[in-house]
C-alpha cells in the first residue's frame, strides 16, 4: 500500500510544481526604447541639394556606454523609387568620423559616454542633380543601433525607422 500512496503524491505533485514553476517565472519585459532622436535640417530636398541628418544619443543610464554600432540605410520604399539619387557627401566632426560608406555603414559616436551625456553623429546627404524626384518622391532612412552600457553586462538594440527624416524631394 505504501506504493500507491507515492504513486499518487507523486502523481498530485507533478502539477502543483509545474504551476509553481509557471507561477514564479519572472513576468516578460519590452525592450526599452533606443534613447536617441533624429532629425534633418530641410523639409524638402531638391535635385543638386543637401540635407543634414543628425543623430543624438542619450546615456539615460547610470553608468557610461563603452560601445555603440549603428548603421543608417535607405528604407525599401525609397531603394524602389525609380531614378532618385542621393549619397553621403559628408560626415560630422564633433565624432570619431564614419565610414566611407553611410549607406549601410556605421556611425561613430565619441565613447565612453558618460551617464547623462549626449553625443550627436551628423551625415550630409547630396540629392543627384540629374535625380528624379517628383511629388510622391521621399528619402526615408532607417537605423540598426546596438550599444553595450554597464561595463558590457547590458545591452540594448533595435531597427527602427528615423522618425522626422522622410525627406520629399521635389
Amino acid at each position: 500500500m505504501r506504493r500507491t500512496h507515492l504513486r499518487r503524491s507523486a502523481l498530485a505533485a507533478i502539477p502543483a510544481v509545474a504551476a509553481g514553476l509557471l507561477l514564479s517565472a519572472a513576468p516578460a519585459q519590452a525592450a526599452a526604447p533606443l534613447p536617441f532622436t533624429a532629425v534633418v535640417d530641410r523639409g524638402t530636398a531638391t535635385p543638386g541639394s543637401s540635407f543634414t541628418l543628425t543623430l543624438t544619443l542619450s546615456n539615460p543610464y547610470d553608468t557610461p556606454i563603452q560601445f555603440v554600432y549603428q548603421s543608417v540605410q535607405p528604407t525599401y520604399s525609397t531603394l524602389q523609387e525609380k531614378g532618385l539619387k542621393f549619397a553621403a557627401s559628408a560626415c560630422g566632426t564633433q565624432t570619431s568620423g564614419c565610414s566611407e560608406n553611410v549607406h549601410g555603414g556605421i556611425a561613430r559616436y565619441n565613447v565612453p559616454l558618460a551617464p547623462g551625456a549626449t553625443s550627436s553623429f551628423t551625415v550630409t546627404y547630396t540629392v543627384a542633380p540629374d535625380s528624379a524626384c517628383g511629388a510622391t518622391s521621399r528619402i526615408d532612412l532607417y537605423t540598426y543601433l546596438y550599444y553595450e552600457y554597464n561595463s558590457g553586462l547590458a545591452n540594448n538594440s533595435g531597427i527602427v525607422n528615423l522618425p522626422g527624416t522622410a525627406v520629399p524631394c521635389v
